[in-house]
């Protein structure tokens, strides 16, 4: 049967992860209620958080974590020569994550902290898997949110519009009538930041990192212009700004 471009009655789906913590897989494997729904769409063939079966004829890929190894490249291609659809989700993969930071330092310094005296010869910079591939779909967060995750596989399925919110954080920080985390001193990156996450840190009092890297249209002029207007620390700011490699092309900029 031929259901909305995919030979199948059930969309077969596979979950893969490369240099990551696999909390985004373990965000969806996670058994609320929404999961049975959504699984009773799918036909998983590949997504070892939820079964051990590993087959590889899948339509639609998502891909967890950020590539830093030579063999990780070559299981990608082959990831994505498989797949119709190929969706980077989690910030690892979006972005590159918190693992580009070690791209600030030499290469032998990283395996000689890691691994001691160790040869290791596959490593290379942590890089975002569109580096590599063409990716069709992608969904920001540290870790991704499992609803928006649903929605989009959902959206696939029946090709309906699909979209992540173009605002900023600080939307949805102010419909939670949180106190902003500016007057208490904080860099919090929620006026530049994607929403979606529906503020979760900022409602925890820890300021916004940029997990879901830049929002719509942002004014980075003002914002800086604001971290400086508060008497905060630039330098803070540009750390954040790095943390998750979201901002690459503004700091770039501004270098």
């Amino acid at each position: 049967m031929n259901h909305l471009g995919f030979d199948t009655e059930k969309l077969k789906i596979g979950s893969f992860d490369f240099t990551c913590c696999e909390g985004c897989q373990l965000q969806l494997a996670n058994k609320e209620a929404t999961l049975p729904e959504f699984l009773a769409l799918l036909d998983i063939r590949n997504f070892r958080e939820i079964s051990s079966e590993r087959l590889d004829d899948y339509d639609i890929a998502l891909v967890e974590g950020s590539i830093t190894r030579s063999d990780e490249v070559e299981r990608l291609k082959a990831i994505r020569a498989q797949a119709k659809v190929l969706v980077a989700y989690g910030t690892c993969a979006c972005f590159g994550g918190m693992n580009a930071q070690k791209n600030k330092f030499p290469k032998e310094e990283c395996i000689r902290t890691v691994y001691g005296d160790k040869e290791i010869d596959t490593m290379q910079e942590s890089h975002k898997i569109s580096d590599f591939v063409t990716v069709d779909y992608s969904i920001p967060g540290c870790p991704v949110n499992k609803e928006e995750v649903e929605r989009i596989v959902v959206s696939i399925a029946t090709r309906s519009p699909i979209g992540l919110p173009k605002y900023p954080v600080c939307v949805e920080c102010k419909q939670r009538l949180n106190t902003c985390l500016f007057d208490l001193g904080e860099v919090c990156l929620g006026p530049i930041s994607r929403a979606g996450c529906d503020a979760v840190c900022p409602s925890g009092k820890t300021p916004c990192l940029g997990c879901r890297g830049p929002a719509d249209d942002i004014n980075y002029a003002s914002f800086t212009d604001l971290v400086r207007d508060k008497g905060l620390s630039t330098e803070e700011m540009r750390e954040k700004l790095a943390f998750y490699n979201g901002f690459t092309e503004y700091l770039n900029h501004e270098g």
